[in-house]
């Protein structure tokens, strides 16, 4: 790839590094040469800090390379640049103690709708900052590799099937913002297979808010930019993985990348690499 890019938006895992106990030195050796020269890069996760490279990233980096570092974490829910070398959280989506109360509320009512409509188990990720994880699949066990596998979507097709939820993934998006009207709160529900994230932002807040920050400070436009990720993959048609939630009105014009090998329908304009996290760590270097 020829084009130069002034900032670089990507995923953690699955993308930068195959899971969250690998090494991540191959990925930060890949991100010193860029932040050296000022090259803006933003890591995309729906994970906490504590949960990248360790919650020690800034100690991989000088002090003027993380002035050029961004992370966008928790789905939506913190937003970090560095100051004389320590994290600072510059916006936030946290609600208070009654929202969020309404959002674990949410989650189980939805649980049991679940069960008592359909017999569909569930259990509940109650610990998120501003959302919950319903685990559709309580039987699948990810291990260590915590992004979506191949083989999920269809195990995910068919529980549904086999329970009788008519309209599939569809029908529990609709569930949850419903639910959601009856607590008077706007929801944002995603799925990646495994789990149903429902609360009240998404990557797409993340994205927009570092970008919106590059903007004012450097003149950075989406054109400028590339986002990468491994989960932009359609689980069923015009619903697509979590990555997708990097393609905004604001970056719609920028370039977006999928180093997923899986088959299947992608949001318009992103373009499957393949290769997995080698092929993101070697576009890093090439940008050197």
């Amino acid at each position: 790839m020829r084009k130069k890019y002034k900032a670089i938006f990507f995923d953690w895992d699955g993308t930068a590094v195959m899971s969250r106990k690998a090494p991540v030195e191959k990925a930060v050796q890949a991100m010193r040469p860029l932040l050296t020269k000022g090259v803006k890069l933003a890591v995309i996760s729906g994970t906490t800090y504590e949960n990248i490279a360790g919650g020690v990233i800034e100690s991989y980096f000088t002090k003027e390379q993380l002035n050029h570092l961004y992370l966008g974490l928790g789905r939506g829910a913190y937003n970090y640049s560095f100051t004389d070398g320590k994290p600072v959280v510059f916006s936030h989506r946290i609600p208070d103690k009654a929202e969020l109360n309404k959002i674990h509320k949410i989650c189980f009512d939805i649980h049991m709708e679940l069960k008592n409509k359909y017999d569909y188990d569930t259990d509940i990720v109650f610990s998120r900052p501003n959302y919950c994880k319903i685990d559709l699949m309580v039987a699948n066990q990810r291990g260590d590799n915590l992004f979506m596998q191949s083989d999920e979507l269809e195990g995910l097709r068919q529980c549904l099937k086999e329970h009788g939820v008519q309209g599939g993934l569809e029908t529990l998006i609709s569930l949850s913002k419903e639910t959601g009207k009856c607590y008077d709160t706007s929801v944002e529900a995603t799925c990646d297979a495994k789990y149903l994230e429902v609360g009240i932002s998404s990557k797409s807040n993340n994205v927009d808010d570092i970008f919106d920050l590059l903007h004012e400070k450097d003149g950075i436009r989406a054109e400028d930019c590339s986002f990468w990720g491994d989960e932009y993959v359609g689980i069923e048609k015009g619903i697509f993985g979590s990555d997708s939630f990097m393609r905004t009105l604001k970056t719609a014009g920028g370039d977006f990348f999928d180093v997923s090998q899986m088959q299947g329908e992608r949001p318009e304009g992103v373009k499957q690499i393949g290769g997995g996290v080698d092929a993101f760590l070697k576009f890093l270097q090439e940008q050197v």
